[in-house]
Order: C-alpha cells, then structure tokens, then sequence
C-alpha cells in the first residue's frame, strides 16, 4: 500500500484524489463504501484516510491509539487506491482548514477533493474556519440517514447554494476552482462507529467476543 511522504509532492502530481478525513474509531465497511463510491462517481485516482491523531470535537476518552486506528483502517481498506494515512502529524495540524491549507503547499499540482458524510455537512460550521474548506478545496457530500435532508437545509448548504453542482458533473468536480461541491443521493450504508464501539463494548462486558 502506498503512504504519503510530504517531501514526495511529484509523486502525487495531477492525480485526483478524495480526502477522508476522521478519527476512524473504528475504521468500518461504511467508510470503505464512501470511498469506493467517490473513486467511482468523481473519477479519482485514489482516496486516503486522513486519521486525526484527536479530533477536536470527540473526547479522547474511548479513542483507540493512533496506531491500532491505522492498523484498523488498513484491514478494511484492503484497496489499492486507498492509502490510510497519518499525514496530519507530519503537518502537525490539528483542524480541517489547516490540514487542507497543508496538503495544497505540500502537493500544489494534486487534485484534491474533500469527502464527507451529510451529518458532517449539518454541523460543519461549528468547526474552525469551516468556510476556508469550502472556500479552498471542492467538496462532495455523501447521503447518510437520517442526516439528509436537514443537511440540504442547513447553514453550509444555504450559504453555497449558488456554487452546488448537479451530479451530473460530478466527474468535473475535482478540476473545478472552488467553493464548488457536490451532494450524492447514494445508496445507504449502516455502518457506524459509535454503533460498532457500542456493540464491542456490551461483548467484552458480558465476556463474549469482540463484534468487528
């Protein structure tokens, strides 16, 4: 599997690749869908998973170590064009904007594109400096019940309404100067981390065994 060196940006040059970014606690068959679904539906080259060292809106309390989270991504990623990454330490940024301002001085000729899910559409503006991502790297936004439609009305969706683009151009998104963004009635998928951390949690209590 490939890994991102920051000082190897012409490794990356042209390539059009979609940024997953989360604490991945754990790492699930719903971020796999995410993303086989943004290399198909944007034509992107690869996607990497982006696992915060800490999320600034979770609690560490209940985090996995930032090692046992990569080692969980890369089980379920098991793609070729998916790379699992650290790279925020390198960057040593802790917010999105940041992390995104980074990347485009590190990789100034990569396509990037930010992928998210529609629950992170509806609180994104609690997050620092929320319209430097818009206002900086095209974004695509993922269906996640029962998110949806409550995301299509909030406070980021209103203010960018001019520059949503329809699916159809979906392909041209990462080419496209932004904010420009994308909204993908795709088909669902359960998976949940906080779902998941649950349902482990209740098994080791009762002495079974972990649910994956």
């Amino acid at each position: 599997m490939r890994s991102v060196n920051l000082y190897g940006g012409h490794a990356w040059a042209g390539r059009r690749v979609g940024l997953l970014g989360g604490s991945f606690n754990p790492a699930h068959d719903g971020h796999l869908h995410i993303s086989l679904l943004a290399l198909k539906l944007l034509d992107l080259d690869y996607v990497w998973w982006l696992v915060s060292p800490q999320n600034p809106l979770k609690p560490s309390r209940g985090m996995a170590s930032l090692e046992e989270r990569l080692a969980g991504g890369r089980l379920v990623a098991k793609h070729p064009r998916i790379v699992v990454t650290d790279v925020e330490c390198g960057l040593e940024t802790r917010y999105t904007a940041e992390t995104l301002a980074g990347l485009r001085r590190y990789f100034p000729r990569t396509r990037f594109v930010w992928l998210m899910g529609a629950d992170n559409l509806t609180q994104i503006p609690r997050w620092q400096s929320w319209t430097r991502i818009f206002d900086g790297t095209p974004v695509a936004v993922f269906s996640r019940p029962p998110y949806s439609l409550r995301a299509l009305h909030g406070k980021a969706a209103r203010r960018y309404r001019c520059r949503r683009v329809g699916q159809i151009r979906a392909r041209e998104l990462p080419e496209m100067e932004p904010p420009a963004w994308v909204f993908f009635q795709n088909p669902l998928h359960p998976a949940s981390a906080t779902e998941i951390r649950r349902r482990r949690e209740q098994a080791a209590a009762s002495g079974g065994q972990p649910v994956q």
